[in-house]
């Protein structure tokens, strides 16, 4: 699957453009600000109905425009999905598949598989385990519906259950069979994700560790280690451990939302004692098994966003990064830089396949 044609109407800093896409390489370059990165995010937009840098869709409206609204048009195989993004100020946002809008967004999660990759990705390393269970999720919700579904679920009786015990402390009262309803939901939910979460890191494990090895030249041994409280006992049993500290605490302590995903470098941890190199080829690893992970699984190739991504990389690295992700393993690929010469440069000398396009202030002339 592949994306051959790209709209964008009152969308960030555009106005109005339209892009005829490569099936194979596509290249936004232009100055900072311009509007590159932009353009990913519409097409980010497309595979997961939001926005990937502005969670705020509003916020994604060009200054004083009354809506936005991003087009899509996709070949598979020998069908042409058509997909629609659009939302008026102070309504409810629009996403329609071929002219038909869905009940729920969460549905058209995974229908065309993608991966990401920016500077942010760094705060997988610096930032809390929240960004890495949401990193997590966001592979695992991409070939698993009921995935979503349970994490939606859990969620939805995580929040209940911490309203409850914030109640009690209020109107210092304890009601333990209104809570145990809760419990009974956080354990149905909780002990299926943790199931998945096990054999994600499991299969993921070794693709990772197989990126890891291409783009360091086979430097360092790399591992990935899944926390979580679960490993010391039932769900049942932690909850019933632990009402004291709920009490105490006014919210629910233990949980798979307390899970964590450990990046080391052979047995240290990768945050501490990493290099700024070694942590640049860790996050590219975890990007590119993330990829062919999604494909084995949904049997769809991902397309793939790197968002100037060049400078935060040495030459070496960077040309055995184009090698990988343009040598037809993967999807559609669509890069950003800063540089008119330098991508197309690499991809030329590579005889990989690819479009250009000049970015330059809200503005798409093609190469």
């Amino acid at each position: 699957m592949y994306l051959k044609y790209l709209s964008v109407l009152n969308f960030k800093n555009y106005d109005e453009a339209q892009l005829e896409l490569s099936e194979k390489v596509n290249c936004f370059l232009g100055n900072n600000g311009g509007g590159k990165t932009n353009l990913l995010d519409a097409i980010y937009y497309l595979s997961f109905c939001k926005s990937y840098f502005n969670p705020i869709d509003s916020q994604n409206i060009r200054h004083e425009s009354p809506f936005f609204v991003i087009e899509g048009k996709y070949q598979n195989k020998q069908d042409e999905l058509q997909l629609y993004c659009g939302l008026k100020k102070s309504q409810k946002k629009q996403f329609k598949l071929n002219k038909k809008s869905y009940e729920r967004l969460a549905d058209h999660i995974g229908k065309i598989p993608l991966v990401i990759i920016t500077p942010l990705d760094i705060l997988l390393i610096i930032d809390g385990s929240d960004v890495r269970r949401k990193f997590v999720d966001g592979i695992i919700s991409q070939y698993d519906k009921t995935y979503l579904n349970n994490l939606i679920q859990y969620n939805k009786a995580l929040n209940h259950r911490n309203l409850l015990l914030k109640s009690f402390w209020i109107n210092r009262n304890f009601d333990q069979e209104t809570l145990e309803a809760w419990n009974v939901q956080l354990i149905q939910y909780g002990s299926l994700i943790y199931e998945a979460r096990t054999k994600f890191v499991e299969d993921f494990s070794s693709i990772f560790q197989k990126y890891y090895e291409k783009l360091s030249g086979n430097k360092e041994v790399v591992e990935l280690v899944y926390r979580s409280q679960l490993h010391d006992g039932t769900f049942a049993e932690l909850l019933e451990n632990n009402i004291a500290k709920d009490r105490a605490n006014h919210y629910s302590n233990v949980g798979i939302h307390k899970d964590d995903l450990l990046f080391n470098i052979g047995e240290l941890s990768l945050k501490k004692f990493g290099s700024q190199g070694q942590q640049k080829t860790y996050l590219l690893a975890l990007k590119l098994a993330q990829a062919e992970l999604i494909q084995k699984i949904s049997k769809i190739k991902a397309i793939i966003l790197l968002d100037d991504i060049y400078d935060k990389l040495d030459g070496e690295r960077m040309n055995q990064l184009l090698s990988i992700v343009g040598g037809g393993n993967f999807g559609q690929i669509f890069i950003s830089d800063t540089n008119l010469e330098r991508i197309p440069n690499i991809l030329s000398a590579e005889k990989i396949n690819f479009k250009a396009f000049h970015i330059k202030d809200g503005g798409v002339i093609d190469v």
